[in-house]
């Protein structure tokens, strides 16, 4: 039985939304082109790459002559969440505080950004 596509979303995958949602469309040339040399991917690693996100509704393709344009469904900043949410579920048993005292022990946080925090924490008591 082959494996069930992952609502998440892979590296290879973010590379090509990456591209995609920097330029708004592209066709599977345009997004290859668009991607930096290193690592090389060959032209039909990429097709397949995004017939998977267009399988897990994170792009649609538009017929224009003969070339398939694919563009985004989803933006950046939903995604983005998706992904925290599953984070948040999967390693944090769906608790936001769990995470952020796990960045926060972890020391992966600089002053300005904790300030921001701060602040952002003080804005929503109002």
């Amino acid at each position: 039985m082959p494996p069930r596509p992952s609502a998440t979303l892979t590296e290879a995958e973010l590379r090509l939304m990456d591209v995609l949602w920097q330029r708004g469309s592209g066709t599977v040339q345009q997004v290859l082109d668009a991607l930096p040399s290193k690592p090389a991917l060959a032209y039909n690693s990429v097709l397949t790459t995004i017939r998977m996100l267009e399988k897990k509704g994170y792009v649609e393709h538009v017929k224009e002559g003969r070339a398939h344009v694919y563009v985004p469904l989803i933006e950046r900043k939903d995604a983005t969440r998706s992904e925290i949410r599953h984070l948040v579920r999967r390693f944090f048993r769906n608790s936001q505080e769990q995470l952020v005292l796990n960045i926060l022990e972890d020391r992966g946080i600089d002053a300005e950004e904790l300030n921001r925090l701060r602040q952002m924490l003080e804005e929503s008591k109002k």
